[in-house]
């Protein structure tokens, strides 16, 4: 068994859930933040069988495309720099042990 670990841009995380869960596969969302641009995103995570691992990321990275972000402009520009932000940061991951109580 592997724990995907999938952080997704908030604009495409119902969507993607939503495609998860059509796909039979089920996952839990939470809100975080990143360290480096400091805003929010979404953590999905979801448990599946290792024959299972290809057919979400796909998923994945179909619900979740790249976007560039605009910098806030600092008093020296007159327009910020943009940075190029992923669709998708994926960590696939063994589990020792699952249980449901």
């Amino acid at each position: 068994m592997k724990l995907v670990i999938a952080m997704v841009q908030d604009n495409d995380a119902e969507n993607l859930l939503q495609k998860l869960n059509d796909r039979g596969f089920m996952a839990t969302k939470f809100a975080t933040t990143g360290g480096f641009l400091r805003r929010g995103n979404t953590t999905i995570l979801t448990g599946v069988d290792d024959d299972k691992v290809e057919a979400v990321k796909d998923t994945i990275k179909s619900c979740c495309e790249a976007r560039q972000l605009e910098t806030l402009a600092s008093a020296q520009q007159s327009r910020g720099n943009p940075i190029d932000l992923c669709g998708a940061t994926v960590f696939v991951l063994d589990v020792a042990e699952f249980h449901k109580f």
